[in-house]
């Protein structure tokens, strides 16, 4: 009987099967390795991008500051101005307010009603007068609460009074001082000759 000795084949198959399994392992483990290698590719990839992006948003942000900045500046510039202005429409108010006040009082006056006294305490102003009737008293108030210089206008007394041995009527008003654009609609005035003095009382009678 001839006896094979199997042992050097079996050994020759067991180092070749060895050896597909360190290459199987070999290819497995440079496999993972270039998944990490890739996913950390990609890692890095998205936080260069994200980087990227941030650096922008804070460029924009930087940018957007820039002109709130400048936005609030010029808030700043036109309140200045605002206030300017309005400091230069009070000057003009109280430099022409007098002057335009005595020109209402005298176109609004009626014949035969004259205005005596004149005080000013702050915006309130307080007049006193005469006049030949109660009438000519209405019609006054009347006038001047239609003034686009004057509002609140109140009668404050009334009574009957002599001059120069006429019998008249003497009144108190108070009225506040206010701006031209509180009323745009103009009051009809008086007709000319308003404010004529006490003097010349009797000769329009006669």
């Amino acid at each position: 009987m001839i006896r094979i000795n199997l042992l050097p084949v079996r050994e020759a198959r067991r180092k070749a099967d060895m050896q597909q399994q360190i290459l199987i392992l070999g290819l497995v483990i440079g496999a993972a390795i270039l998944a990490c290698v890739l996913a950390q590719l990609a890692m890095l990839t998205s936080i260069s991008n994200g980087q990227s992006r941030v650096a922008q948003l804070n460029a924009q942000i930087s940018e957007f500051q820039s002109q709130l900045q400048q936005v609030e500046d010029f808030k700043k510039k036109a309140g200045e101005i605002e206030r300017k202005l309005d400091v230069i429409h009070k000057l003009e108010l109280s430099r022409s307010g007098p002057v335009r006040l005595l020109d209402e009082l005298a176109s609004r006056s009626p014949q035969k009603l004259w205005i005596t006294s004149l005080q000013a305490e702050g915006t309130r102003i307080h007049m006193k007068g005469m006049s030949l009737d109660t009438e000519l008293i209405a019609e006054f108030l009347n006038r001047i609460n239609d003034s686009p210089y004057l509002k609140d206008v109140e009668l404050k007394s009334t009574e009957l009074a002599e001059s120069g041995g006429l019998k008249l009527n003497s009144f108190q008003v108070t009225a506040v001082l206010t701006s031209p654009e509180a009323k745009t609609t103009p009051a009809p005035v008086a007709p000319a000759g308003a404010g004529t003095p006490p003097a010349a009382a009797p000769a329009a009678n006669g």
